[in-house]
């Protein structure tokens, strides 16, 4: 087809004329169906392979410069790419990541994404769109992540509960306990005899029905008996000092938090060490919360790894601190958790910090 010479020129900017046509609002099944694809690519949240694409879902149907998607670690996935002005949008994130309500004004504008009333992620919209239409994107967002959610979490549970049948109580220390046991029967009656009260005392408290949540001073209990017991299996190999200052005693926790982080410590820090191993766990209150720590000067661990653990992706020896850690920020929140120092040959000291107060957090 021919053009004609005297047509004026296209002085539109390259970059709107190279925008991806909106959906059209004025049909529904469009819509619904954008809906849904966004929904699916949400499947595995706010930090799946799939943000990316969502992104450009949200992008297209509200008809936006660019859009950002960002989950709780403040890290953007833009489409089709970060504003100009990257360090405003920035700066905007955390404000709505800590203030966990809307921020902003046109063109840029965030808004917080509250799953079950616990904030998610934030949506970070750029270019001339209105707020009804953001919400609505917003919502269908939610929407989304609580589908996921409640998928996620029904996979979980079942996971966890073969997890639990098969593996909370370690074969191999069950059997290293009573054999030690075994030999002190004839030569330490005594001794022997107090063993197998706090191996009773061991099995009790990890397999009896508990309620959700427990105290301070029932963890820190079951951990002397636990570490009595491993005291008992490695002998001179292993020091051990447990401190816990008697105003965070009554302070409310998820059960069985800390045994595993022990467990972890002396397994792979202590255990595949030569001579001799500490571990330090102590328990002390910094204000309004109560912080933990349990250390040892074992083996260490590459931070990568750790990462990889605590986003569930670290094999099946490290699905008890993965579980801790989820367990945590599930109760108190994103900002609570835990914190592990380490480096390999450094030993490793993993932190939890909890509010001494928690709405709902009652000892069962």
């Amino acid at each position: 087809m021919a053009v004609s010479a005297d047509r004026a020129p296209d002085r539109t900017p390259a970059s709107a004329r190279l925008r991806p046509r909106a959906w059209s609002r004025s049909d529904p099944a469009a819509v619904l169906t954008a809906a849904r694809h966004i929904a699916d690519e949400l499947k595995d949240g706010l930090g799946g392979a799939g943000t990316r694409a969502a992104a450009r879902g949200v992008r297209r149907l509200l008809d936006a410069d660019r859009v950002g998607l960002v989950d709780l670690s403040g890290r953007p996935v833009w489409a089709p790419a970060p504003p100009e002005d990257e360090r405003a949008a920035k700066d905007l994130v955390e404000e709505v990541l800590h203030s966990e309500t809307k921020g902003g004004r046109p063109p840029l504008l965030a808004l917080p994404l509250h799953v079950h009333d616990e904030l998610a992620g934030v949506l970070v919209v750029v270019g001339a769109v209105r707020r009804s239409a953001l919400r609505e994107a917003s919502g269908w967002i939610v929407d989304a992540l609580e589908r996921a959610r409640l998928e996620a979490s029904a996979e979980q549970a079942a996971q966890a509960e073969l997890r639990a049948l098969r593996a909370e109580i370690s074969p191999h220390f069950v059997y290293n306990a009573l054999t030690v046991i075994s030999a002190l029967v004839s030569s330490e009656p005594d001794r022997s005899r107090e063993l197998m009260i706090d191996f009773a005392d061991y099995i009790r408290y990890s397999l009896a029905r508990h309620g959700e949540y427990t105290t301070v001073a029932e963890e820190f209990r079951a951990i002397e008996t636990y570490l009595a017991l491993q005291r008992a299996v490695l002998g001179e190999r292993l020091q051990v000092q447990v401190r816990v200052a008697p105003e965070v005693l009554a302070v409310a926790l998820p059960y069985l938090v800390l045994q595993p982080l022990v467990e972890n410590a002396i397994r792979h820090g202590i255990e595949p060490r030569a001579g001799t191993g500490h571990v330090q766990v102590r328990g002390e209150a910094e204000g309004n919360d109560c912080v933990i720590s349990v250390e040892d000067d074992g083996l260490g661990m590459d931070p990568v790894l750790v990462e990889e653990i605590l986003a569930g992706r670290g094999g099946a020896d490290s699905v008890g601190i993965a579980n801790v850690d989820r367990r945590l920020r599930n109760v108190y929140g994103p900002w609570y958790g835990l914190v592990v120092e380490t480096a390999p040959d450094e030993g490793t000291r993993v932190v939890v910090r909890i509010p001494r107060f928690q709405p709902g957090v009652v000892p069962g």
